[in-house]
């Protein structure tokens, strides 16, 4: 068997270009071993075929370990089990629950709503600019998806603003800001969960609520109140996409004004930009079940392995020319793992995509002399996520 090659995840060359330091271990071989400080190792599966097959492979599993717990009061516990630690029976009687909720057409049908949201921020966004630069992370890719989710599960506007700001702390990374903020949030998940529960409307919460009442079996209390705090979550990820995509877009000023030109190219240009910078660098790691074997390479019980998608979307096996940036790149014959694959495939893929091209469209149409300005992009080194912590504009 070939030397497995290893992959430092502190190294500053890793965590300034991960997209070259993954395509060279790719080019090695199948599968890579992830090093990082205080963490141990982990196996690495780089290709696409492989990535896509280990993630659709019941002996490899989510749970406990695949997530870096922050330290919650005693009374949170009960809610920090979501979805994405569950597998078999008890992951799809929940996720069957929530799923109609989350399908490309209901994302659709709420389109006009997001439109108003996207609208609004950028109603704001120019009135702070005054002919200055404006950071467009914070006044508009990271309180969009909080504000969609609000609007999505009904929490009243008065009480938005605190939702930003626990938005925001889930879309800067498991840090302290997170950890603080978990109390609040589960705190305003159980108040809003009430509120529904006395006022149903026609929201998501309402149905859900519904569900509850009528069989509490099959929707307890406790996991009511977890899936509205996992989809403030789980909802943030297009926080880093629509800035990662921005940033492209400046930086590919033919490609911006090729989407300019014929804005129909606008759902097909949004899975380019999630396959060529989309925010999720690797996976959550799945354990090893049992003895198994990727690509030929043995893995034993209980290991851990993640799929490398900013590998796998740049795989050449699977797409043509695949460093390149190409808005009008044909349908692939193979779909990008931007929201991985498998049972756990991103419930929320389709409301991300229709607010990414939201938020591209009404951007490009309204500010058409939209670039980059003082410090431009700031980028934060993450081994596990592509993100800015900036995005300073002249609009």
């Amino acid at each position: 068997m070939a030397e497995i090659p290893e992959v430092e995840l502190s190294d500053p060359a890793v965590l300034g270009d991960p997209f070259t330091a993954y395509a060279e271990a790719r080019e090695r071989g199948p599968l890579a071993r992830l090093a990082a400080p205080g963490f141990g190792t982990m196996w690495a599966v780089t290709r696409y075929a492989d990535a896509k097959t280990m993630l659709a492979d019941p002996r490899f599993e989510l749970n406990a370990g695949s997530f870096l717990r922050p330290d919650v009061p005693e009374h949170c516990l009960k809610y920090m089990r979501t979805m994405q630690e569950m597998d078999g029976a008890e992951h799809s009687r929940l996720r069957g629950l929530v799923s109609p909720s989350f399908t490309a057409r209901r994302a659709e049908q709420f389109r006009p709503r997001i439109e108003r949201i996207v609208n609004s921020l950028l109603d704001d966004l120019a009135g702070q600019s005054g002919g200055d630069a404006v950071d467009l992370l914070a006044g508009f890719a990271r309180p969009l998806p909080i504000d969609v989710i609000c609007e999505l599960i009904g929490i009243e506007p008065g009480q938005r603003q605190a939702w930003r700001t626990y938005g925001a702390a889930v879309a800067a990374g498991h840090g302290p800001a997170f950890a603080e903020a978990i109390p609040a949030i589960m705190r305003d998940a159980e108040a809003a969960v009430a509120r529904r529960t006395r006022q149903p409307d026609t929201d998501l919460l309402s149905d859900l609520v519904s569900v509850h009442a009528e069989d509490q079996d099959r929707l307890t209390q406790a996991e009511l109140v977890t899936l509205v705090w996992h989809l403030v979550l789980a909802g943030q990820t297009p926080t880093n996409l629509i800035a990662n995509a921005v940033e492209a877009l400046l930086n590919h000023p033919g490609q911006m004004a090729a989407l300019r030109a014929d804005e129909s190219l606008m759902p097909r240009a949004v899975e380019e930009l999630i396959r060529w910078c989309g925010p999720q660098l690797l996976t959550l790691p799945r354990y090893a079940r049992e003895d198994a074997e990727v690509a030929g390479v043995p893995i034993s019980k209980g290991e851990p392995v993640t799929a490398v998608l900013a590998s796998a979307n740049r795989d050449p096996r699977a797409y043509t020319d695949p460093d390149k940036l190409d808005l009008s790149r044909p349908a692939p014959r193979l779909p990008h793992l931007g929201y991985a694959h498998g049972p756990h495939f991103c419930l929320g893929a389709s409301l991300a995509r229709v607010q990414t091209q939201a938020a591209l469209t009404a951007l490009l149409r309204r500010f058409p002399a939209i670039a980059l300005a003082g410090r431009g992009a700031q980028r934060i080194p993450d081994p596990g996520t592509w993100r800015l912590t900036a995005l300073s504009v002249t609009l």
